[in-house]
């Protein structure tokens, strides 16, 4: 059994079926430790005990065992570590995940951003960042993971239409999900944030380069990290944060801080994808026919419920997910079917130009 001190590591996020699952674990090494993984580097993994954070290595019997469940370390995850003879801290032991946060790649593969996350924290500009149909992908990775999930508008000292743009929002966010617009450098508009931020608790900071995640960690945490502003004209993002980091809050909560990514693919199937979408789920309950597709089919439900641009986005996301379901000849099958459909219409146009 691994020992270890409940209340120091309750600051990097130790909760109960975590502690539960590690005085589980087939480990006689007394000097064994309960840490967490506070960061993922090429050459090495940061760990943190509650108090410091170091850097080590993973066993190479665990790293065999990970490869061959197709498992990675990522930050977040909490593992059981201890020293050699010569000072090197090694990674020996893995505990499951209660929860992951993952998006799948343009290639389909699954790529993990968080693992144990209880609230994810998606950030989004009301400058040129603002984008309705992205802030939708971010809900569906969230919510496949069975997060809990804040919506936090940063700029709300500097944008146009603030009021509009959070009109517009309600009428496409499920109803139960918080939105708040407020000026991430400021201590007291981000303590509106702090019924999420009480001990034990680990939050995750999810949006695009410069929608200002690492503004808002600095001001929850007291944190240091370098601040970049957007580019002019098209208001994109510098890339400020280049890597997934841990940072503790004076509350005794911990925040993951994560670089800008401009690909975000749900990690999910299309049913789980579906129901991230209620309100339309609800309304197709009273469409005429049970496979209505909500585009000509008559007596659908949805379209004229429901924006039409929302509607177009769920669509897409649905097609994302069957495409990462399907196996390599599925594809390979589907692009020949396609293929054989546009050489066909091909043909017909000719015929008809004769």
């Amino acid at each position: 059994m691994i020992a270890f001190d409940f209340a120091q590591l309750r600051l990097i996020g130790l909760q109960q079926a975590i502690a539960s699952a590690a005085t589980q674990l087939d480990i006689s090494s007394p000097a064994a430790q309960l840490m967490r993984v506070c960061a993922v580097h090429r050459d090495s993994i940061g760990v943190h005990d509650g108090i410091l954070e170091q850097p080590a290595q993973i066993l190479p019997r665990l790293l065999h065992e990970l490869q061959a469940q197709d498992t990675i370390l990522a930050i977040g995850d909490w593992v059981a570590a201890e020293a050699d003879g010569h000072g090197a801290l090694w990674i020996t032991a893995h505990l499951s995940p209660v929860t992951q946060i993952a998006r799948r790649g343009n290639d389909g593969r699954r790529q993990l951003l968080a693992s144990n996350v209880d609230t994810a924290l998606l950030v989004m500009g009301l400058d040129e960042d603002f984008n309705p149909r992205r802030l939708e992908r971010y809900l569906a990775i969230v919510l496949a993971a069975q997060v809990s999930l804040v919506v936090v508008l940063s700029k709300a000292d500097v944008a146009d239409d603030v009021p509009g743009k959070l009109a517009q929002l309600r009428q496409r966010l499920p109803p139960h999900v918080p939105l708040f617009a407020i000026d991430t450098r400021h201590a007291y508009d981000v303590a509106i944030l702090e019924p999420w931020l009480s001990a034990g608790q680990t939050l995750v900071l999810l949006g695009s380069s410069g929608a200002g995640k690492s503004s808002l960690t600095n001001t929850l945490c007291a944190a240091e990290q370098a601040t970049n502003g957007v580019r002019h004209g098209d208001g994109r993002g510098r890339h400020t944060t280049t890597a997934r980091s841990l940072h503790l809050c004076a509350s005794g909560a911990c925040i993951i801080d994560t670089p800008g990514l401009r690909s975000w693919r749900a990690d999910a199937d299309a049913e789980t994808l579906a129901a991230t979408f209620d309100d339309i789920a609800v309304l197709a309950a009273a469409c005429q026919f049970r496979d209505c597709q909500h585009a000509s089919e008559p007596g659908c439900a949805v379209r004229g419920a429901v924006d039409g641009d929302r509607l177009r986005n769920y669509h897409k996301l649905l097609r994302d997910a069957r495409r990462s379901e399907e196996t390599p000849l599925e594809r390979i099958a589907a692009r020949a079917k396609w293929k054989t459909i546009l050489k066909a219409g091909l043909e017909r146009g000719k015929d008809k130009r004769r």
